[in-house]
C-alpha cells in the first residue's frame, strides 16, 4: 500500500506504534478508512477476499479459525469492521449467505476483538430504521423494513453482545473514490446522466429521501472515534454520522449534471415509490448530535464538489475540455 504521509506532530505522538485492522479493505469505505488511518500515522492492516491480493491480506471473514488466527497474529489496537454485504436487493435473493457475513462473521470478529483487547468499530446503516418518523437518534427504536436492515441490526447486537465496549457507527448511502461508477449506488447515477448523448430519457426515483455521504468523511470519523475511544472508555455504543443534504436519486443526478455543465432535461422525476426486490425506508435521516457534542464529527463535504471530485476520472476528456475550457 502506498505511503500516504504522516499526521502533524501532536497527532503522531498519540498514534505512534498503533495498529488498525480494517476488514473489507477492498471496498469503497474500507479503502477510504485505510487511507485515512495511514495518512495519520497508524500502521494499517487491510483484509479482503476476492480482490485482496496483492494489496491486502486475504481472509474469509466467515471462517472463524481464519479470523481468530488473523487477529492473534497481528494483535491490532483497533478493528474497523467494514466487511459486509451491503446491497439490499441481493440480500433478498441470497439471504442465508449474506446473513452469514453480516451477522455471524460480525459476531466472530467482535468476540476475537474482545479477547485481543482491541477497540471494535462496527459500521452499520440508517436502514435499521423504517423511515416513517425521522430524524432518528441513537436511542430511537429500530424497525428495519428489509433483510439488509435486519441483518445489520443483528450485527449491531452481536457486536455489543460479544464486545460490550464496541462502537457502532451508523451511516447512510455512501459515495467516494470509486474504482468503477457502479461501485456506489450514488455514483452509478452518472450512467443516467451520460444517457443524454443517446437522446433517451431516464426515469429516476424522486420519492425516497437520501443523505449521500462521502466515504472519506466517514473514514475521518472512524479515526477520531478510534483515537478518542482508546483513551476514553465512555466512547462506546451507538453513534450516527451523515451528510447534511437531503436528496432523491433524481436530485443527485441533476446535481451531477450541473457539476459538469451537462444537460439534465432527459432526467425524469418519478414521484411514486419504485418497485424493487427490497423495500426501502422513505426517509431514514440520522440525528448526529452525539458525535457533534463530543467533538468527534467532521463537517461533511458539499455534495456538488465532492461528487465532481469522485466522478472526474470517469468523464470523457473531450467532454471535460468542452465544459471547462469553452
Amino acid at each position: 500500500m502506498p505511503d500516504f504521509g504522516i499526521a502533524n506532530p501532536e497527532e503522531e505522538d498519540l498514534v505512534q506504534g498503533l495498529k488498525v485492522l480494517v476488514t473489507g479493505a477492498t471496498g469503497l469505505l474500507g479503502r477510504a478508512v485505510c487511507k485515512e488511518f495511514q495518512s495519520n500515522g497508524w500502521s494499517v492492516i487491510g483484509t479482503g477476499y476476492r480482490r485482496a491480493q496483492p494489496r491486502f491480506l486475504r481472509c474469509d471473514m466467515t471462517d472463524e479459525d481464519a479470523v481468530r488466527s488473523l487477529l492473534h497474529e497481528h494483535k491490532p489496537d483497533v478493528i474497523v469492521h467494514c466487511a459486509a454485504e451491503r446491497r439490499p436487493d441481493v440480500m433478498e435473493r441470497h439471504t442465508e449467505a449474506a446473513v452469514h457475513l453480516n451477522v455471524h462473521a460480525t459476531g466472530t470478529v467482535a468476540k476475537e476483538a474482545a479477547v485481543c483487547g482491541a477497540l471494535f468499530i462496527y459500521i452499520s446503516t440508517d436502514y435499521v430504521f423504517d423511515g416513517r418518523s425521522p430524524p432518528y437518534g441513537e436511542d430511537d427504536c429500530p424497525n428495519p423494513v428489509n433483510v439488509y436492515g435486519r441483518s445489520k441490526l443483528e450485527g449491531e447486537r452481536e457486536s455489543l453482545r460479544h464486545c460490550p465496549g464496541a462502537v457502532i457507527l451508523r451511516v447512510p448511502v455512501l459515495f467516494g473514490e470509486v474504482e468503477s461508477v457502479v461501485e456506489s449506488a450514488v455514483t452509478a447515477l452518472w450512467l443516467k446522466v451520460e444517457e443524454a448523448d443517446e437522446d433517451g430519457c431516464s426515469a429516476l426515483d424522486h420519492c425516497l429521501q437520501r443523505f449521500p455521504t462521502d466515504a472519506r468523511d466517514v473514514a475521518a470519523v472512524c479515526r477520531k472515534l478510534a483515537e478518542r475511544g482508546r483513551q476514553d472508555p465512555s466512547i462506546r455504543g451507538i453513534f450516527h454520522f451523515s451528510g447534511k443534504e437531503q436528496m432523491t436519486k433524481y436530485e443527485m443526478a441533476v446535481a451531477m449534471a450541473q457539476a459538469f455543465n451537462l444537460p439534465s432535461n432527459h432526467l425524469i422525476p418519478l414521484t411514486e415509490q419504485p418497485a424493487a426486490a427490497a423495500p426501502r425506508p422513505i426517509n431514514s435521516q440520522l440525528n448526529c448530535s452525539r458525535l457533534e457534542l463530543l467533538n468527534l464529527s467532521v463537517e461533511p463535504r458539499p455534495f456538488s464538489t465532492a461528487i465532481a471530485d469522485c466522478l472526474w476520472p470517469f468523464t470523457a476528456d473531450k467532454r471535460w475540455r468542452q465544459t471547462v475550457f469553452h
